[in-house]
Parts: C-alpha cells; sequence; structure tokens
C-alpha cells in the first residue's frame, strides 16, 4: 500500500487485455488524473499476450502475474503493495476474482455485473463489510456531470412529485450474429454459461436501471418483462421489455436491446413530475433539457453558471467543451481515489449522497436481472425483486 505522503494510488488490473475496449476505458480514466499508477497486472491467460501487454504499460516484470490469485497474494505482502484492483473480465469469473483480493485485503472495482447472481453478489457484499474495504461497481453513465445535476434536480424537488419514469438503452451492435464469425466479445456476451439467458439486461439493462435509481432514489418494488430473441441463430435474449413499479407506485418502462438495427448507443432518460420533467441522453451528455408543465422549457449546458455542486466538481474542460465516456470513468475513480487516500491517511471519508456505485447498487442490479427473468419464465407476471441481504 502506498504511505501518507504519495499522491497517487497504487492499483492493479486483472483482465482488459489485449483487444479489450473496456480495459482500455478503465485505465485512461484511472490515468486521467493523476491519482493512481497502474504498476500490477494479470492481464492475459496466454502468455504471450501477458508479456506483450505489461512491455506496452511499463510494468515491471516483477509485477506481471499469470494469473489473479498469485497477484492478490504477492501484492497484500508487497509494502507497497496495491491500493486497488481493478477487474475487466467476462461476468462468470467475477465473484472468484474479487473474493480473492477482498481477502488479501485489498479494495477492489469491479466491471458489472458484480456477479452472475445475486446469493454471489451478496457474498461479496458481506465480505467488503467485513473486512472493511471498498468495493465499487462501474456503473459509469452515473459520474457524467450532468447525470449529477440532474439526480440533485430530482433530489431536491424540482419536478415535484414524481409520475413517471422513462428509460432505455438502445444499442445497435448486435443486430447481426457477431458471436457466429469469431467476434471475441460477442462471444462471450451471447453464451449463456458466461452472460446468462438474460445476457442484454445483465449488460446493458442494469446501466438503465442504475440510472433510475440514481437519478430518483427510488426502487423497484415489482417488475414485469419480457424477454426476447431479435436476431435468428442467437442462444440469449437480445431485446427486454420491462414495466416497473417504483418505490411509492411510481410507474416506469425500461427497455433495452442489443440489436436495435442503426442505434449508436441509445441510452437515455426521462422523468416526468407533477411540475416538470427532464431529459438525459448519453449521446449529447452534456446537456440537460427540462420541460414545465406551461410549456416553458430549459436546456442547461454543462459548465454554465448557476448549475450544482454535484455538476461543478466533475466539469473538467467548461461550458462549450465536450466530455464523455474517458472523463465519467475518470469521475468514477476520482471518487473511488477521495475515500481511498482518506482511509490510507486516517481522515474522515466525506460521504456524498452522489458518488461512485457500491457493491450494493451491483448486489440491486443483479436482484433485478433475476426477477426479469422470472418475470419472463411467468409470461410477464408482476414479480417484487428477491432482496438477499449480505451474509444471506
Amino acid at each position: 500500500m502506498t504511505q501518507p505522503g504519495d499522491l497517487r494510488l497504487a492499483v492493479g488490473m486483472v483482465g482488459g487485455g489485449p483487444g479489450s475496449n473496456i480495459g482500455i476505458a478503465h485505465r485512461t480514466g484511472l490515468l486521467l488524473d493523476d491519482r493512481y499508477r497502474l504498476v500490477a497486472g494479470s492481464f492475459a491467460r496466454d502468455a504471450g499476450r501477458q508479456a506483450a501487454m505489461v512491455a506496452q504499460l511499463g510494468i515491471d516484470s516483477d509485477r506481471s502475474y499469470a494469473d489473479f490469485r498469485a497477484m492478490a497474494v504477492a501484492e497484500a505482502a508487497r509494502p507497497d503493495g496495491i491500493d486497488l484492483a481493478v477487474v475487466a473480465t467476462p461476468n462468470d469469473s467475477h465473484v472468484e476474482i474479487v473474493t480473492a483480493f477482498l481477502e488479501a485485503g485489498i479494495a477492489v472495482a469491479c466491471e458489472k455485473p458484480l456477479a452472475t447472481d445475486s446469493a454471489g453478489a451478496a457474498e461479496l457484499v458481506a465480505l467488503a463489510a467485513e473486512r472493511d474495504l471498498v468495493l465499487a461497481v462501474a456503473h459509469c453513465y452515473s459520474a457524467y456531470a450532468m447525470v449529477r445535476h440532474a439526480a440533485r434536480l430530482i433530489r431536491d424537488g424540482a419536478l415535484g412529485d414524481l409520475r413517471f419514469v422513462d428509460v432505455e438503452h438502445a444499442s445497435g451492435w448486435a443486430s447481426v450474429l457477431h458471436e457466429a464469425a469469431g467476434n471475441k466479445q460477442a462471444a462471450w456476451r451471447m453464451d449463456p454459461d458466461v452472460a446468462g439467458y438474460a445476457s442484454v439486461v445483465a449488460d446493458i439493462g442494469i446501466h438503465a436501471f442504475h440510472l433510475v435509481r440514481y437519478l430518483t432514489g427510488l426502487e423497484a418494488e415489482e417488475v414485469s418483462a419480457q424477454l426476447d430473441t431479435l436476431v435468428p441463430g442467437r442462444r440469449v435474449a437480445d431485446n427486454a421489455t420491462v414495466a416497473l413499479r417504483l418505490t411509492g407506485g411510481v410507474p416506469g418502462r425500461l427497455w433495452a436491446s442489443m440489436a436495435a438495427t442503426g442505434q449508436a448507443h441509445g441510452l437515455k432518460i426521462r422523468v416526468f413530475g407533477a411540475d416538470a420533467s427532464l431529459e438525459w441522453f448519453h449521446e449529447d451528455p452534456q446537456h440537460l433539457v427540462v420541460r414545465r408543465a406551461d410549456g416553458t422549457e430549459t436546456r442547461y449546458a454543462q459548465g454554465m453558471a448557476g448549475l450544482s455542486e454535484d455538476e461543478a466538481r466533475l466539469n473538467r474542460v467548461g461550458m462549450g467543451h465536450a466530455e464523455g465516456f474517458i472523463e465519467a470513468f475518470a469521475n468514477y475513480y476520482s471518487d473511488i481515489a477521495d475515500e481511498l487516500f482518506a482511509r490510507r491517511d486516517g481522515v474522515p471519508v466525506v460521504h456524498r449522497e452522489l458518488s461512485y456505485p457500491t457493491g450494493t447498487d451491483g448486489l440491486v442490479g443483479i436482484q433485478f436481472v433475476e426477477a426479469v427473468t422470472a418475470s419472463n419464465a411467468a409470461n410477464s407476471a408482476w414479480v417484487r425483486p428477491v432482496s438477499k441481504k449480505a451474509g444471506q
């Protein structure tokens, strides 16, 4: 672990090797604010690919690891061992890897979903709590500055009583059978043994669901879902339509698709209240539109005067300059760094209402996936997400 006075935290990564776009996003976000040093890694199972990655990243050979278990043990034993392990591997490996680092006393930032089932996720949340360690989950869309401002407006009552929430993540990247052509990312995402039958929900639906929870502060009390496989020959669901009953009876709708032909990324959320509504669209992330009952409309631009502190502290380049995906990852890791530095240096942790998603958020996301799957199997019956508390 780094020592007080060191201005950068030591980080290691598992997965995210050659050909991994999400690995690049994590590494770039980690390094953007110069608060971390990437010093260790187990990036690939193949020795040649691992060696190439270590050389590319300038990591010392004695901190290149053939597997994550060796990495967890060795880094925990080093006086200069890593402060944070980043897990960027396929879904079915998360529980085993995260457990190894938490048991070694090392904080973890894990790609979503946290686990393939809620029992596994609950075990990780319980272990992190038992060891008093940070466990974060990479729902990085919540780290956009204007998402934070939207959440602040809603939580401060700017929309009035909430009446309806509409969210969609309509991507077209898998509108053809990429897995049959040897696409590496498609191969595991479309494998039910790795990603589960409800792959579209576990992959992108939980991002949309997390935005609902993050912006509104509401939880899903019941869901009614239909899962579809739109692309012939695919073994998992690539489209999900979910009706939501949120806290207090607020209705909502969630649509997630990996096969929405022609769509780029397609993440959008609209929240309707008695006095006003707002809309945020990921493909235009620095703007937030608020519409009022009298027909007036305000288009907020990131960096403009008078926005919330939640927006201001994440605004990097000022009004009129576009920020995006990598900056959101950097914001996510900066929030984690704030807590890790405070814990390391023995100073009080600043607990913000709007900060990085935790293991508990990851657990709730998996409970949502399971409820959607159960509802689909019961002909779209209303299903209450089963709460598996940490340790159960």
